[in-house]
């Protein structure tokens, strides 16, 4: 796929906006290994977006919840229970984190977690539900639950 580069401003901007499904499809928040991908679009139709939710094939609680812009785009991606993460200063920032855009280095910089954003890591539904919210995903796709989220 090809690269994408934004400025900065483009890209605060499509994490800002407001994003709504496509369909009312339901599909499964995926089990232990699986992911799914699931489109988004602004609210004036203009903008493509995608919800990526993927869990780890042997930690039950290790989970990525991403937002992509223009197909190919990282805007947002919270890492739960995974590894530890290496900024481009060095530093290394323990999971969970998150990733946000930044222009020159796409998604390559990992910030702590709001705890006022995100309420409870360990539960990944509540979880999912918060990351939601944060990409301003108003009309969220239709994910039914499963056991272990």
């Amino acid at each position: 796929m090809p690269e994408v580069n934004l400025t900065q401003s483009e890209a605060d901007a499509l994490i800002a906006m407001e994003k709504h499904r496509l369909n009312e499809e339901k599909v499964r928040f995926p089990s232990l290994g699986g992911a799914i991908t699931l489109p988004l679009q602004s609210q004036d139709r203009r903008e493509q977006f995608l919800l990526d939710v993927s869990r780890g094939r042997i930690e039950l609680k290790k989970v990525k919840y991403q937002n992509r812009g223009r197909q190919v785009v990282v805007l947002a991606r919270l890492d739960v229970n995974g590894s530890a993460h290496r900024n481009p200063d060095e530093n290394d920032l323990p999971c969970p984190h998150l990733h946000l855009y930044r222009e020159g280095y796409a998604d390559k910089w990992a910030f702590s977690v709001p705890s006022d954003r995100f309420t409870n890591l360990e539960d990944l539904w509540q979880t999912l539900l918060d990351f939601q919210r944060y990409c301003n995903i108003t009309q969220p796709p239709r994910i039914e639950r499963e056991i272990f989220t």
